[in-house]
C-alpha cells in the first residue's frame, strides 16, 4: 500500500489544487510512482458529449505530468459550483462513503504515494441528508496526516489558527503549513508566517509565489510528510 497525505485548506479557493499540482510534479520529477485523489469535485464544465470534466484533477495531471488516468482521480464529479453536499442533492447523486473508501484504496494499491485533496476547508460536508459525512470522516477512516494550505495575505492568522485549533481538538494530525500567494519581502506576509508558526506550533514548510512552477522544498522533506 501507498504512503499518503491529505491536503486541506483554510477555506475554498485558497489554492489547494494549485499546490497539489506542484507537489505531484515534485514526485514526478523525482521519478516516484505517485497519484492524486479527491473524493468530490464541484463546479465542473462539460465536454461536448455531455460528460463532466473533473477540473481539479485535470489541472493536477497537466501540471505534474503524472500518468494516472483522469478517471481514477475522483469518484464524484458535479457541475453545480457549491459544496459537494448541496451539489449532490441538486444533481441527485449522493456521496457513498464505501465507494469513496473503495476507490481511494484502489488508487493506494497501484501507487507508492497518494496525495488526497479535500473540498473547500476542513469543515466542508460531503453529505448532509439522511447520512452525514464530513471530510474528517474520510481522514479518520484512513488515518491520514494533513497539510494545511493558507493564503499568505491579510486575515490568514485568524483562519490558520482557527483551522489548526479545530483540527487539534478533533485529533486530526497536521504536518505543517504551506503559504500560497506569498511575496518575499512583503512585511505583512513575513509577519503572518511568523505569527502562524508561533500561534499554532506548526512549521511553514514552503511558500508558493504566484506563477511558481516548482515547489521550493527539498524532496526529502516533502516525502517525509507521507505515511
Amino acid at each position: 500500500m501507498s504512503k499518503n497525505l491529505f491536503i486541506t485548506g483554510t477555506g475554498t479557493d485558497i489554492g489547494k489544487t494549485y499546490v497539489a499540482g506542484l507537489i505531484l510534479k515534485k514526485f514526478q520529477d523525482n521519478k516516484k510512482n505517485a497519484a492524486y485523489y479527491k473524493a468530490a469535485m464541484s463546479g465542473n464544465d462539460r465536454r461536448p458529449d455531455g460528460s463532466l470534466i473533473p477540473g481539479d484533477a485535470l489541472h493536477v495531471k497537466t501540471v505534474s505530468g503524472i500518468g494516472e488516468p483522469l478517471g481514477e482521480m475522483c469518484p464524484y464529479v458535479y457541475e453545480t459550483a457549491v459544496s459537494p453536499h448541496l451539489a449532490s442533492q441538486i444533481e441527485g447523486n449522493p456521496i457513498d462513503m464505501e465507494k469513496v473508501l473503495q476507490t481511494f484504496d484502489d488508487v493506494c494499491r497501484r501507487y507508492d504515494y497518494v496525495t488526497a485533496e479535500g473540498s473547500g476547508g476542513i469543515l466542508c460536508p460531503l453529505r448532509f441528508d439522511d447520512q452525514k459525512i464530513q471530510l474528517e470522516d474520510f481522514i479518520r477512516a484512513r488515518d491520514l496526516n494533513c497539510l494545511l494550505i493558507a493564503d499568505a495575505g491579510l486575515g490568514t492568522i485568524n483562519s490558520v489558527v482557527l483551522t489548526a485549533e479545530y483540527m487539534k481538538a478533533h485529533n486530526i494530525p497536521v504536518k505543517g503549513i504551506i503559504f500560497n500567494h506569498y511575496e518575499p519581502g512583503n512585511r505583512l506576509h513575513e509577519d503572518n508566517l511568523f505569527m502562524c508558526e508561533t500561534m499554532t506550533g506548526l512549521k511553514v514548510i514552503a511558500c508558493v509565489r504566484d506563477g511558481d512552477t516548482d515547489l521550493e522544498i527539498p524532496f526529502e522533506i516533502l516525502e517525509a510528510l507521507y505515511e
